[in-house]
């Protein structure tokens, strides 16, 4: 089984790349996707945010993501300690994805591979890039938050410099170069 890591900064575009390897028939696990979904139904997430946080943090049965986001945006530690919590879970949702999936080649695609060190789990990584300003567009449309909201998110992931030497591929998403023609090198470069 080979697995490969997608990654890159908000507003990247990881999902539009997963969705192009989906429609190529590779099974993609959305690790956001997943993370979104677990923190409302797995009841020790659900037990440990309200430790950290308060009953406030979630409303009704929903988590309040928008008070989520303020504390782990304004606190590296509340960060460290929500990405302890949730991040195995989502790792070993990962794991029985790739075990039951009808290929002999999956893609994870999640946002903080490089910064967390996960990326060493996978036999390679590929980088989604963007310019800044094209990323800061994206995430205030795509969110509907201001630009000092984005730019609060941005500055606590690592720049794209910092990234590409751990990357194994790059693929540049700046609405220019065809991204289907990139990940079709990508994946020639493989082997797949």
């Amino acid at each position: 089984m080979v697995k490969i890591g997608i990654t890159g900064g908000i507003g990247s575009g990881k999902s539009v790349v997963s969705k192009i390897l989906e429609t190529l028939g590779y099974p993609v696990f959305n690790s956001d996707s997943v993370a979104k979904e677990i923190v409302n139904t797995d009841p020790e997430i659900i037990h440990g945010l309200k430790e950290l946080f308060g009953d406030q943090i979630y409303k009704g049965n929903e988590l309040n993501r928008e008070l989520l986001a303020q504390h782990i945006f304004s606190d590296d530690n509340y960060r460290e300690k929500v990405n302890r919590l949730i991040h195995p879970r989502v790792r070993a949702a990962f794991e029985a994805f790739a075990i039951n999936a009808a290929s002999p080649v999956v893609f994870n695609e999640a946002a903080i591979l490089l910064e967390t060190g996960a990326y060493q789990q996978f036999s390679k990584t590929i980088l989604i890039t963007a310019p800044k300003e094209l990323r800061l567009k994206r995430v205030m449309q795509r969110d509907n938050v201001s630009e000092e909201a984005v730019k609060a998110r941005m500055e606590k992931q690592w720049s794209d410099e910092k990234k590409i030497p751990l990357a194994d591929y790059t693929i540049c998403n700046d609405e220019k170069e065809p991204l289907l023609a990139q990940v079709q090198h990508v994946l020639k470069e493989m082997n797949f």
